[in-house]
Order: C-alpha cells, then structure tokens, then sequence
C-alpha cells in the first residue's frame, strides 16, 4: 500500500475520532425519549440487541418439560412484572410506557420471533439501556422458565385465555406451549 493512501485512512480514522468526540463532548446527539432514535441508530442498536441476546442463549438448555403450575406462575409473574410495558393479549401496556425508547416490544406479536432460552436469557439477564430489567437476580431459575414458556406462548393466546391464565394451576390454556413440553 502506497503511503499516500496509508496516510489518507489514517487521516479518515482521525477525523472520525474527532467527530465522534465532538458529538459526545458537544452533547449533539438528542437523548430526549420524546424523539424516535435515527434509523442508522435503530438499525444499530437492533442488530447488536438481536445478535447479543442469540450469542448468549445459544448454550442454554431449556427444561424438557415446564409444569403446568410453574408456566400459571410464570403467567402471573408477566402480569405483575411485564404487563405494565409489553401489555399482553386483549391488555394494552400502561400508557407511560409509549414514552420509553426503545419502546418495549408488544410480546403477543414478538414473542414467536424468539426461541424460549433466548426469551429466558432476556428475563434473566435484561437489556441494558432500554428499561429491561434483569429478573435473575430477583427470582429463581424455575419461574423465569415458567414466565419464558408462558411469554413463548401469549402469540397463540386469545384475550379470554390470557385473562384466565393465572387464575390456577389446572386453569393454564391449552395454546401456551410450555404447559409440559418447553419446546415446539
């Protein structure tokens, strides 16, 4: 490589620094959760997000089998925990949470986009800058298992299912897959 074009990467390098640093430094970059990210912001932050979250679940085992019991716990941890921002069948999330960035995704839809020990690994271990909370260190391994098999679920969930789905053990719907088996 000449030396000229060694010197004009070097010098492109810089520049960006120097960009960078001025953003930071300047405050330029609107953090406001009233305004939507940019869409090379976006684009970014979904794609780490995504790949993030299938890199580290990738070695997670899910349980052959979720009782019955512990996905009706598992419903009623979401409706405590969850609800309030990702809302769930029939149930839109608390109005407050419109105004998060990113904004928390509707898990009656998302949730089929996302394998159950990925599901898992995001109550455990949450997202950072997003208002995810990690759930691991507040609640055991068996009913994170119970809420990722119930959220795995909620796509395939009518609004009277999900209303009943936390009542009682004996009462968790048919549709939500962990209910004896953790995997489709």
């Amino acid at each position: 490589m000449a030396m000229g074009a060694l010197a004009a990467i070097v010098g492109l390098f810089v520049l960006a620094g120097i960009v960078g640093l001025s953003i930071v430094y300047g405050g330029l970059y609107n953090v406001a959760a009233t305004e939507e990210h940019a869409s090379f912001t976006r684009w970014t932050f979904d794609t780490t997000f995504r790949n993030s979250v299938e890199n580290r679940a990738e070695d997670i085992l899910a349980p052959e089998a979720v009782a019955p019991a512990l996905v009706a716990r598992g419903a009623e941890t979401y409706k405590s925990s969850c609800q309030l921002c990702h809302g769930g069948p029939g149930v839109d999330p608390e109005e407050w949470a419109s105004g998060m960035r990113p904004r928390p995704p509707h898990l009656a839809e998302a949730a089929a986009e996302w394998e159950i020990e990925e599901i898992y690994w995001l109550a455990s271990n949450g997202v950072k800058m997003s208002g995810m909370p990690a759930f691991g260190p507040s609640h055991d391994e068996e009913t994170l298992w119970g809420v990722a098999a119930f959220v795995k679920g909620l796509p395939g969930l009518t609004p009277e299912d999900y209303a009943q789905s936390a009542i009682e053990p004996d009462a968790v719907p048919s549709g939500v897959p962990g209910a004896g088996s953790a995997r489709e």
